[in-house]
């Protein structure tokens, strides 16, 4: 008699009332998983995929109500549990990785406390044990100097860091069960890199199963076992991940892949027709996708698919015969327009240096042979043309957002220039011009933060309008309406608060919040991590729609070098705030690289031999700052003397002491997406 599944989900569905009625946002979902099973669960966003995951753990929010069926973890249904029942579940045998980090860290409590207070509430550790063991924790998810990091607050960490500290949370406790909702997002990929072998690890070691939540099919691909494609709220297709990647039957499925974008070439990848539907009170007569699919016909409009399938697939649809005999979903991206250039640049940096630490008034009394705080930002000087793209790329932590929030007047420049055509952007925000405020608009990494939870879509939008353009009640409505159906958002989103929108959902918001009054430069900080990739494909295209219209600049922040390779014109590499290597796109991703940007490109692929992520602890501020992961270093002279710049070709520069001829050669794979692992 084989042992019964670890978890077990049977026809759930979970609704949220609306002024209409409940509508479905989980419809009748049947699942199981194993003890040391790894479950991927992929969709767009507003599909359910984070409902179902906080479903796992017995949580509906407010609003939301179980309409029917169970999930029972060993056996018990999570939901008839008493609620000190349900507690002691949590984080002791079932833990979670929310998607947004910062929300799920305490603001006023170090983070070793919250990680210590995990142990101390399910294991009965003492403090000081538990501290400890917080410590090894943070050590493990490749977190820098982890004593010291104990005693950090969750403000002072980055975005990445964040995520880290929370996924260490989670496993501290090492549950049966862990909910993963996007855990990835944020992270770069030599610490995705090291995240996903960690989890890999830990279900190796100790049977841990897994259930991630992901709109990056590369994640799915590298940590799951099998695969739930969602889609209005139900499983459209199930199966193992390499054959529902390789070859898959359902058409919704097919349409994702060919969204993804190609690290081996540039151009905008192709993108799903319209938006997925609004969660309703009834259910459409036939297929959700219909409207979306170019194979539907009468059936698919008038009854719903059965399961079908076969070889361990399930699949709900009239033609998955056909859509499995057309093979891999492959699609080759349209080559970008050629950027304008020649213009006098937008925005340029000469000399920038940024530093979080201020002398107080001990400082001066202290001895000199003290060493003072490394800056976030070292002497960087780049320029950005109008209607060009200029990509930050590095690991978290290497100063990419400290730089944006510069150029932003949010943070301060201790040294260098900083100029947007005859504009001192040396000035704190407060202090700028009104147009200039208008001209340089930033879209942050974390739309929660940056959303104001009490006002609706509609007030969001309309107060840059009001306060930039002074637009009449009407036209303030027109452009919001046009500006969301072009995020893929509809008009009935304006009066939804942002509580009520998915992660993406918010994303989007937040993207046309700065896209509205029109700005000459745009501030991308992580703007597509939380989209899945159809619409992450169509936020692509509309920058680039946007650009070739308004020949507005862009500086680009993304850890997804696949995406950095669709959308840039020009490339610069940071580490530990440094500028290593800068050139064109095609240059940055073709040899020769500088040995940090060959271990990025490794990471990103899951080549082995990449360098691990996180700085040490000291950083003596002599010699190569890559000098400690670096493979190829020369002693003693990387370490101590600054590496030169070297020009490998016009445009393209690389700062190492190695010459051009003896730079890392090798070139990227045919393939080198999640397809080639």
């Amino acid at each position: 008699m084989s042992a019964p599944p670890l978890l077990a989900i049977d026809n759930l569905s979970i609704g949220y009332a609306a002024a209409d009625g409940m509508r479905v946002v989980v419809h009748q979902v049947s699942l199981t998983l194993d003890r040391g099973e790894r479950l991927g669960i992929v969709g767009e966003s507003g599909c359910g995929k984070s409902t179902l995951a906080l479903a796992l753990l017995g949580f509906v929010r407010r609003g939301g109500q179980r309409l029917g069926g169970t999930v029972r973890l060993d056996g018990a249904d999570i939901f008839r549990l008493p609620p000190d029942a349900v507690q002691r579940l949590r984080g002791r045998r079932i833990a979670l990785v929310p998607q947004n980090a910062g929300q799920a860290l305490s603001p006023g409590m170090p983070v070793g406390d919250q990680i210590a207070e995990v142990l101390q509430t399910h294991l009965g550790w003492s403090r000081q044990v538990a501290r400890s063991h917080a410590s090894h924790w943070l050590a493990r998810v490749e977190l820098p100097d982890p004593p010291a990091l104990l005693r950090r607050f969750p403000h002072e960490l980055s975005g990445g860091q964040q995520q880290r500290v929370a996924i260490a949370m989670a496993l501290a406790a090492e549950p049966a069960l862990v909910v993963l909702d996007e855990p990835t997002t944020g992270l770069d990929a030599t610490t995705q890199q090291q995240v996903l072998a960690l989890l890999g690890e830990l279900v190796a070691a100790s049977g841990t199963a897994l259930v991630v939540v992901s709109h990056d099919l590369g994640v799915i691909a590298r940590c799951s076992d099998r695969m739930a494609v969602m889609y209005a709220g139900e499983v459209v297709e199930h199966g193992a991940t390499d054959a529902t990647l390789t070859v898959p039957r359902h058409p919704y499925t097919r349409g994702l892949l060919a969204s993804v974008p190609q690290l081996a070439s540039a151009g905008i990848p192709a993108t799903l027709p319209g938006m997925p539907p609004v969660p309703a009170r009834l259910r459409p007569a036939g297929c959700a996708f219909a409207p979306r699919c170019a194979w539907a016909d009468a059936q698919c409009r008038t009854t719903a698919p059965a399961p079908g399938g076969g070889g361990g697939t399930v699949v709900r649809c009239h033609h998955w015969r056909r859509a499995g005999a057309a093979g891999a979903a492959v699609v080759t991206a349209p080559p970008r327009p050629i950027a304008p250039s020649g213009a006098t640049p937008h925005l340029s940096l000469c000399g920038v240096t940024v530093s979080y630490a201020r002398p107080g008034v001990l400082d001066w009394f202290r001895a000199p042979r003290q060493p003072t705080a490394r800056p976030a930002v070292s002497d960087v000087t780049l320029a950005l043309a109008p209607g060009t793209t200029l990509a930050l790329v590095g690991e978290s932590g290497s100063g990419k957002s400290t730089l944006a929030r510069t150029i932003a007047g949010l943070e301060r420049a201790s040294a260098g220039t900083l100029h947007s055509l005859d504009d001192d952007l040396s000035l704190p925000v407060h202090r700028r011009p009104h147009e200039l405020r208008r001209r340089i608009q930033l879209i942050f990494q974390n739309p929660d933060a940056a959303l104001n939870p009490r006002h609706p879509v509609a007030t969001i939008l309309a107060r840059p309008l009001r306060v930039f353009h002074r637009l009449s009640a009407a036209d303030i409505r027109r452009r919001s309406v046009a500006l969301l159906e072009q995020m893929r958002l509809g008009e009935e989103y304006l009066g939804r608060l942002p509580g009520q929108l998915s992660g993406g959902e918010k994303q989007r918001v937040a993207i046309a919040r700065a896209f509205i009054v029109e700005p000459a430069i745009v501030l991308c900080d992580e703007v597509v991590s939380a989209l899945d990739v159809s619409v992450q494909a169509a936020v692509l295209q509309l920058l680039i729609e946007l650009q070739q219209r308004h020949r507005v600049s862009y500086l680009f922040i993304a850890h997804d070098l696949a995406v950095v390779r669709a959308i840039a014109d020009t490339v610069a590499v940071l580490y530990r705030g440094h500028v290593c290597e800068l050139g064109s796109a095609a240059q940055v991703f073709t040899p020769p690289f500088h040995p940090y940007t060959a271990s990025l490109l490794q990471a990103a692929r899951l080549a082995p031999g990449a360098p691990g992520a996180g700085p040490p602890a000291v950083d003596t501020g002599r010699g190569c700052p890559f000098v400690d992961r670096c493979p190829r270093r020369i002693e003693p002279l990387c370490g101590q003397q600054p590496p030169p710049w070297r020009t490998t070709a016009p445009g393209h520069r690389i700062r190492c002491h190695l010459p051009p001829e003896q730079l890392d050669q090798t070139g990227m794979p045919p393939h080198a997406d999640w397809r080639s692992t």
